[in-house]
C-alpha cells in the first residue's frame, strides 16, 4: 500500500464512522451544542468540512480561502461532509511520495510536509469527532465504533 493510499484510508476510517453518525442523528437536534457557546452537531459538521477544504486548499497551494455559509439544516451539513470527504480522498489518493514530501506553508509561518499536514488532517477530525460522540449520547443516540473498518 503506498503512504498516501494509508493516509486516505486512515482518514477514511474516521469520516466513515462519523458519517454513520451523523445519518443517525435526528434532524430536529441539528442546532443541539452541549455547552453555552458550544458547536451545534450543525456547526461541528460545517467546521470539519470546511477545515478539510482549507487544508486540502494548502496542499494544493490555493491558500486556505473563505469559509463558506453555514448550512441551514444537519441535512445539508451531513451532504457537506460526504463531499468533502470524496473530494479530499481522491486528492489524497492521486498523490505520491514526492508530493507527501513537498513542503508547504501552514500555520503561524510555519511549513511543513504535506505527510505532516495530513496527519493533521486525522488529528483534527478525531478531535471534534470525540465531541460528536458525546454529544450524540446526550441526545439519545447509541453512536456507532468510533472507526469504520474495511
Amino acid at each position: 500500500m503506498s503512504q498516501a493510499s494509508h493516509h486516505a484510508r486512515q482518514f477514511t476510517a474516521n469520516r466513515s464512522a462519523l458519517l454513520d453518525l451523523y445519518d443517525m442523528l435526528p434532524e430536529d437536534q441539528g442546532k443541539f451544542a452541549a455547552w453555552d457557546g458550544g458547536m451545534s452537531f450543525i456547526g461541528l459538521a460545517d467546521h470539519l468540512s470546511g477545515s478539510l477544504t482549507r487544508f486540502m486548499g494548502l496542499i494544493a497551494g490555493e491558500g486556505m480561502g473563505a469559509p463558506a455559509p453555514a448550512s441551514t439544516s444537519l441535512d445539508e451539513a451531513r451532504q457537506r461532509l460526504r463531499d468533502t470527504h470524496e473530494t479530499a480522498v481522491s486528492a489524497i489518493e492521486g498523490m505520491n511520495d514526492a508530493d507527501l514530501d513537498r513542503r508547504v506553508p501552514a500555520f503561524g509561518g510555519r511549513e511543513m510536509p504535506v505527510r505532516a499536514l495530513l496527519d493533521m488532517v486525522t488529528t483534527h477530525e478525531v478531535h471534534h469527532k470525540g465531541q460528536v460522540w458525546m454529544m450524540a449520547r446526550m441526545v439519545g443516540v447509541q453512536p456507532p465504533m468510533f472507526v469504520k473498518m474495511g
